[in-house]
Formats: structure tokens, sequence, C-alpha cells
């Protein structure tokens, strides 16, 4: 019998699955929510301005009073009828250029101290306000906690599942059953023989489900998960809601730094004021996020490490935060093509964006940036795959440290 059940085949068939996905840059896209109010007053006031100066120019007593030549007036209005594209387009330029400087970071050090490192990030916030903080992070939490985390390579992953079952039939050996394993085409194959077929039947239902515990378990220690796309293509993902959990004992000397800026009983603004900040972080492209095999993503002390993340690192760094300072709240990892961001169990206002997911309202949220984009606001292509239902949820529900993690949270 093949290593490899069902499941375990589309795991790894799928690893390399070519997926012709059209990446969505959010450095444009974001900004066209704010521009196409823009466009609309702009175009309003142009419109209410040519209409009261053709209505001056039809007014007879206006031209003989103040002596212009009619047929210089129908030029000038004619003029600027047809340019109007012409200043429509300049202001647009104009103000897509005014929200790429609201977007930047405005500073950001890193020094080390003795076994810490001391951060300092600086940036404007959503209401265009200047806010920063400071703090500090051990050397064990930076380069310790993720140290053997990797990108996942299916032929190493498919050794590493064999050796395990081996040794697991090596301990439990099945009666009457003779096992052997062999390789075919590059792949591994285990064969079950005996006398009685019955017996033969059975051993393959064991290992069936032994190589199911196998190759969780594997995932599971290796920070990645099987997962499943709205479109239903299989393959391989990180373990985004486990990275975070592990992350939160790292992350908690921010909580205390935070919560002197902004007071924990409103939720929204804490939630706005984390946005805002890693909104800020320079935002570095996704891969693929089932054919890069998690090559591109940075676990959430490595972000602000590297001061750099695509969507699926800066979201779990959101969430990590999140989950410090408000340990009980409930969270959703949100994801469509290409893209990810976050729900959060707020109560929307007006025309905030959100989804109810097993019976939880989620207050939607684009972390990502570099369009600064407050609490139930969206990039246009997010807020078109929520209302086309092209979205995968995976909860981030109160947080279960890990056995590793355990003590940590003892201690405090």
């Amino acid at each position: 019998m093949a290593i490899a059940n069902n499941q375990l085949k589309h795991l790894f068939e799928y690893t390399y699955f070519n997926a012709n996905v059209k990446i969505i840059r959010l450095t444009v896209s974001g900004y066209f929510w704010y521009l196409s109010k823009i466009t609309l007053l702009f175009n309003y006031a142009l419109r209410y301005f040519y209409s009261q100066a053709m209505k001056y120019y039809r007014n007879i007593f206006f031209v003989q009073r103040f002596k212009i030549n009619s047929k210089v007036i129908i030029k000038v209005f004619n003029l600027i009828k047809l340019n109007r594209f012409i200043f429509l387009t300049l202001a647009l330029l104009c103000a897509l250029f005014s929200f790429f400087s609201k977007a930047q970071q405005l500073a950001f050090t890193k020094k080390s101290q003795g076994n810490d490192y001391h951060f300092f990030y600086q940036w404007l916030d959503h209401d265009n306000e200047k806010q920063q903080i400071s703090f500090a992070l051990t050397k064990s939490a930076l380069f310790e906690r993720f140290r053997d985390f990797k990108s996942y390579q299916a032929e190493f992953a498919e050794k590493n599942i064999l050796r395990n079952i081996k040794k697991k039939m090596r301990q439990q050996p099945i009666s009457g059953v003779q096992v052997s394993y062999r390789q075919k085409n590059g792949k591994y194959i285990i064969e079950m023989k005996g006398r009685d077929d019955l017996k033969v039947q059975q051993a393959y239902q064991q290992l069936s489900l032994l190589e199911q515990t196998v190759i969780k378990n594997y995932l599971t220690d290796n920070y990645y998960q099987q997962f499943i796309t709205h479109d239903q293509i299989s393959g391989i993902k990180v373990n985004h809601v486990d990275m975070a959990n592990d992350s939160v004992a790292d992350l908690k000397p921010l909580k205390p730094i935070i919560l002197e800026k902004v007071s924990i009983k409103n939720i929204r603004k804490v939630s706005n004021y984390i946005l805002s900040f890693v909104q800020n972080i320079p935002y570095s492209t996704l891969e693929s996020r089932l054919t890069s095999s998690g090559a591109g993503f940075n676990p959430p002390t490595k972000v602000l490490w590297e001061n750099q993340g695509d969507c699926d690192s800066k979201m779990t760094l959101t969430a990590a935060i999140l989950r410090a300072l408000m340990p009980r709240i409930d969270m959703a990892l949100i994801y469509i093509d290409a893209h990810a961001f976050i729900g959060i169990a707020i109560p929307a206002q007006g025309d905030e964006i959100s989804i109810n997911y097993q019976g939880v309202d989620y207050l939607l949220a684009e972390p990502t940036g570099p369009a600064l984009l407050p609490l139930g606001r969206l990039a246009p292509e997010s807020e078109r795959a929520i209302n086309q239902g092209r979205y995968v949820v995976e909860n981030y529900h109160e947080v279960r440290p890990s056995a590793a993690l355990s003590e940590s949270y003892k201690k405090e």
C-alpha cells in the first residue's frame, strides 16, 4: 500500500500545485476606496461651477455690464468642459501622492542591549496623527522560538513520515501480517501480505489511521496544516493560528506599553492602534500560499526584527499582539486568493464590513497596508471577495498555549 492514502496523495500532489492566481498589490488598490470619494466630490464641484458659470454667461446683463465678449466666454467655458478629464486626473494624482505620504513608516530602529533588543517605531495613524512605541524583546524570543521553522518540502516530509510509520509498526507489529517497504516512481509504498485476507484488510485499515495520525503530528510539529481554498484546491500552508498562539508569550512585554497609550476598555481604539502600527510596517509581496511552501512567511517576532512582512505574516503578527492584549476575545483569520486579513468580534457600526461565521459576528480589518484602513474598511479586492463568498475562515479563539509554552504562562 502506498504511504499516501487519498488524503496524503492530495497533500503531496497539491504541494506543487501551480495556481494561476492574479496577485493583487494593495499598494495601489487600497487607495481607490478613498480616491473614488474624492473623484465624486470633485466631479460634483466642477459640474456646479460649470452650471453656475453658464447661467451667468446666458445673462445678457452680466455680459454687457462687464463688457466681456460673449465669444470669449464661450471659448473659456468650452475649454473647461472639454478638459474636465484633465482637471480630474490632476486632482486624482495629487490625492494619490498625499495618501502615499500618509502610509509611510516615519522611523524604525533596533539596538542590542544585553540579552534584549530594543525597538523603536514611529508612524502616522488613521487620523494622520504621529504615534510611536518603544519596547524590548529578548534575544531568545527573536531567534530561538521558531529557529527550526523552515519551508515545507514534500519529499523531506514523506521520508520523515515513512520513518515514523516504520517506528510505530515495529513498536506495535500486526500478528499474521508481513510488512514490506519499497520505492516506485519516487513514491514510497508499504505492502502487507498474509494468509488471512481479513487480517490483511484490517491491517491496511490500521495503517490508514496510523498514516493520518503521523501526518497530522508531523504538520503540527512543524507549524503546517492541510488547507482547502474557497474553490476546493487542497494544499499545505503555514498554521497561522498555532504560530500566533506560540508568539503570545514573547509579545507580552508590549501589553503594558500599549495600554499606557490606549485604554483596553475601548476595544475599537486598541484595535485601530495595532492596525495602524502593523500597516505601517513595510509590505513584502505574498508568494502563492500553496506553492511557496511557506518560504516567504515571517513569524511575528521576525516581522518586527526584519521590519517587513507579507499579508499572512502581518495578519499573524496582528492576531498575536491582539491576543496578548485581549486573551479572551474571539478572532478569525480570513483567506482569499493571494491575500489574508483578520476578523475581530466587535460590533460593526454604520456601513463597516463584517461577516458572521459559526454564530459569531466578526468586524473585518486589513493589517497588511500600506493603505491606512481603519476597522471595518477593506481594500476593494478584499471587499469584493467577501461579497462574492470567495473566502475561507479559520477561528482563532481563546489562546491555547502549547505544551512547550505552558511553563511560560505559569510563571506570569
